[in-house]
Parts: C-alpha cells; structure tokens; sequence
C-alpha cells in the first residue's frame, strides 16, 4: 500500500512540475522545434486540451495549466483517501 501512495504523490509531483515548466516556456518561447519542449507539450497536453476546452475563454489568458494542477492535487487527495482507507 505504501508502494501506491508513493506512486501517486510522484506521478502528481511529476506532472505537476511539467505543467509548470510548460507555463514558463509559453512566456520565453524557445524554438518550437525544442525537443525538450515537445516532450513536455506531449505529456501534458493530454491533461491541459480537456480543462481548456471546460473554462470559458478569457481573451487569450490560459487558466488550464492552474486548473489542471488544481484537479490533480484534489485527485490526489481523493485516491490517497481511498488508498488510506
């Protein structure tokens, strides 16, 4: 059970981290062909496309990278409270 609850705190970690490089990136702008920038982007991506298609258009302010990281924390906790018992 312990091997579980560490899992999903590094996963969480993990992709929490990356969504946050990602933010940072969208204000410098490497070079779109960046490949360290493209596997960040694909990792990501798969969470963020969902909540941005959710959250109403703000002229051009991108909440989702707050949002996802939001949604992630609170299903941490969720699955750490079921992993618990």
């Amino acid at each position: 059970m312990a091997l579980l609850i560490e899992l999903i705190q590094d996963a969480v970690t993990v992709l929490t981290v990356l969504i946050v490089v990602r933010a940072f990136w969208s204000w410098v702008s490497p070079h779109p062909t960046n490949p360290a920038q493209r596997l960040v982007w694909n990792l990501t991506e798969p969470l963020l496309a969902p909540v941005r298609a959710v959250l109403p258009d703000l002229g051009g302010l991108d909440l989702s990278p707050l949002a996802a990281i939001l949604l992630l924390q609170g299903l941490e906790y969720l699955l750490l409270r079921l992993a618990v018992g």
